[in-house]
């Protein structure tokens, strides 16, 4: 298999883990797990190749709860609200995978983008 998808599904999980500051060796290491996952599911199912990023943000949601609690965590939502966080839609991760809070059910940021949506929460309060 083409190493591509994987290695460009890898670079958002790893965007979004840095702009949340949780890329520790052990998210890292749950990313790389889950890429190896991944890659041999999408060739037994050529098909299901568009849903592998997202599905890549899940696996890695699902380790870390596991380990250091939740990620990435909402920080969109008014203060008030009590600490949520962020899940990918589709729910089968593609295609053109999205974090939406668990809480508002707004569309937070595409896949790879949180950095992004942390600078619009700054200017929105």
């Amino acid at each position: 298999m083409d190493d591509t998808l994987l290695l460009a599904a890898r670079a958002l999980v790893l965007a979004d883990l840095e702009a949340r500051h949780r890329a520790t060796p052990e998210a890292v290491d749950a990313l790389e797990d889950a890429c190896s996952n991944r890659g041999w599911w999408a060739e037994q199912w050529p098909q299901g190749r568009v849903y592998v990023a997202g599905l890549i943000a899940q696996d890695v949601q699902d380790a870390l709860f596991e380990t250091v609690g939740r990620w990435p965590m909402c920080l969109v939502c008014d203060p008030e609200h009590p600490e949520h966080s962020l899940y990918i839609e589709p729910d089968i991760g593609g295609p053109s995978p999205h974090w939406v809070c668990e809480e508002s059910g707004r569309t937070v940021a595409p896949l790879g983008h949180l950095r992004e949506a942390a600078g619009r929460a700054d200017l929105t309060g």
